[in-house]
């Protein structure tokens, strides 16, 4: 009776994990075909990993959502376009999978996932960004920034936060229009961690605004024009 019982929940195990890879591999494109995708239409590229992950190693211009956090990841996304081809990847295939089932079931028009993950596409030899091995802001540099002009804007931000994209000709045309009147701070979301823990900033995008020294003024997410010049203003 316990082999018969072994038998048939190996047989569940076997079907569920079928189950799995099927809907991970569905949409799937193998490697070469995803990386002519990026080369001849330039989709939205989406790293669904973690943002550690997503350090140690990426592909160029994609952004990152962490399908396992979703709130983090369904606000993340909806900074992306749905009418424009989406390709999404991960390590295995798995999570991607899951994510860009996901994401067609929820309006997105053209969503194709990397078969294999990055395993598949770096047994292929196809290229990655390089990791960043920049080092992070210390608290003492960071608090010596606050104080590097009468007003100081402080952009907690990343390359690869579609929100903080969306910020990038937001700000330009700031330092455009108050040219002079304030200074720009970066601050890297996916480098500088000790200073955000200082901060108490766990999301991406946060802005603050010191004046003479003191913060006068915090927000998280996307800020209009209007709200950021009057504030420095």
């Amino acid at each position: 009776m316990m082999d018969m019982k072994k038998v048939i929940g190996f047989i569940c195990l076997l079907c569920l994990l079928s189950r799995n890879n099927s809907i991970a591999q569905e949409g799937s494109l193998l490697a070469k075909n995803f990386e002519s995708r990026i080369n001849t239409q330039h989709p939205q590229l989406l790293d669904v990993r973690t943002a550690a992950e997503y350090q140690s190693g990426h592909l160029k211009n994609s952004l990152q959502a962490d399908w396992l956090n979703k709130e983090q990841f369904t606000d993340r996304i909806k900074y992306l376009d749905k009418t424009k081809p989406l390709l999404v990847y991960c390590a295995s295939g798995m999570r991607s999978g899951a994510a860009a089932k996901w994401l067609l079931e929820n309006g997105f028009s053209d969503v194709q996932n990397l078969k294999g993950g990055l395993i598949s596409w770096k047994l292929e030899g196809r290229p990655m960004e390089a990791v960043d091995t920049k080092a992070q802001l210390t608290i003492e540099a960071y608090k010596e920034l606050t104080k590097s002009g009468d007003v100081v804007l402080i952009d907690f931000g990343a390359e690869w936060c579609p929100p903080c994209k969306k910020m990038e000709p937001v700000l330009q045309q700031l330092q455009k229009e108050l040219t002079g009147q304030f200074k720009l701070v970066k601050v890297d979301g996916g480098i500088d961690i000790d200073v955000m823990k200082a901060q108490k900033v766990d999301a991406l995008p946060v802005f603050i605004i010191y004046k003479k020294e003191k913060e006068i003024w915090r927000k998280q997410g996307i800020v209009e024009l209007a709200e950021l010049k009057s504030k420095i203003m």
